[in-house]
């Protein structure tokens, strides 16, 4: 453990799926030594099994074993189970307490199968909601990133009907909260493009007066407070205009209109970061692929990203704690 570098946690994900493996995959990858110091924390056995199936070793990283599977002999990857459903959520609670108690910096999380976790019979709408239930935040928020664009989300994992009832306030937290993310992946100022929600913004009342209504005082609001904010813009166009450099940040009024321009661009390189939370964390943007887990098929590549990301904003942030500037936590 090198004390000048961040402890980051490494949850496993669901334990039949990819995570086991992308995470080993990646830890192998020379350039993510020397970025931080990794906890894996997850169940020995299932990663002696994956290190099996792919030939890698888990190195230069400490193995937190959670026994969280113990007595389950029949254990096997690619099966839908509410016993690996529930592993699956005890690690990511581990590794949130541990970056609630200053054991970690920051964490990073392989993917769960919300089905496996419903079979527990636990509520659960995803990583981001129950992270923040434990850190007892009221509310939280989704930015997706890669090195070619980034978009934070007004609303995700709602009815779209709900999800069009806007309102002012959320627009400029949200706007709030991906600007505050932005700085700590090195942005010193973020250009943010918000997004309307009708076609073409609204096209001035003809499509709808929701974008004026709600969305133009969000942003009137954020600018008077020093926020680099512009639109409503129009969410057919403004993606491309992002990815080819003209805004750092593009806020998305719902889960699809930041989701489908995000994973068509690079859907291996992005990556899920969760914002409003006291916690950094990180995520890989995709599922458990159960079709391909144990097969060595698995792509680390969005595993990696996630951990530069959460290692960049785990180094900005202590840099910004020595220095006494807020550090958005």
């Amino acid at each position: 453990m090198h004390d000048d570098l961040p402890v980051i946690g490494l949850t496993m994900g669901d334990p039949a799926g990819i995570g086991p493996e992308v995470v080993l995959k990646a830890l192998a990858d020379p350039a993510l030594r020397s970025i931080a110091n990794w906890v894996v924390i997850g169940d020995a056995r299932v990663i002696g099994m994956a290190e099996r199936t792919t030939g890698v070793g888990l190195s230069n990283a400490r193995l937190h074993d959670t026994g969280a599977l113990a007595g389950y002999e029949n254990f096997s990857f690619g099966r839908l189970d509410a016993r690996c459903g529930a592993a699956g959520v005890e690690y990511v609670r581990i590794a949130t307490e541990l970056c609630l108690n200053g054991g970690a910096d920051a964490m990073v999380t392989a993917p769960l199968n919300k089905e496996a976790v419903t079979l527990t019979g636990m509520p659960f709408s995803g990583h981001t909601e129950y992270i923040a239930e434990l850190c007892g935040a009221a509310e939280s928020r989704m930015l997706l990133a890669s090195e070619r664009l980034a978009t934070v989300h007004v609303s995700t994992h709602v009815p779209l009907r709900h999800a069009c009832d806007l309102n002012t306030q959320r627009i400029l937290r949200t706007i709030e909260l991906g600007n505050e993310a932005m700085k700590l992946l090195g942005f010193e100022t973020p250009r943010i493009a918000v997004c309307g929600l009708n076609p073409h913004a609204g096209e001035h009342g003809l499509f709808g007066d929701e974008d004026e209504r709600f969305i133009a005082p969000a942003i009137e609001a954020a600018r008077a407070a020093g926020m680099q904010s512009s639109g409503p813009h129009a969410g057919d166009t403004v993606f491309l205009q992002a990815s080819r450099g003209a805004y750092d940040l593009v806020v998305a009024m719902y889960h699809d209109q930041g989701h489908i321009p995000m994973k068509l661009i690079d859907f291996e390189g992005t990556v899920n970061i969760s914002l409003g939370i006291p916690v950094i964390r990180t995520s890989v943007d995709h599922g458990t692929a159960f079709d391909i887990a144990g097969k060595n098929l698995a792509n680390p590549r969005s595993m990696k990203q996630a951990m530069r990301m959460a290692a960049r904003m785990a180094t900005t942030r202590r840099a910004g704690r020595l220095r006494g500037i807020p550090t958005g936590e």
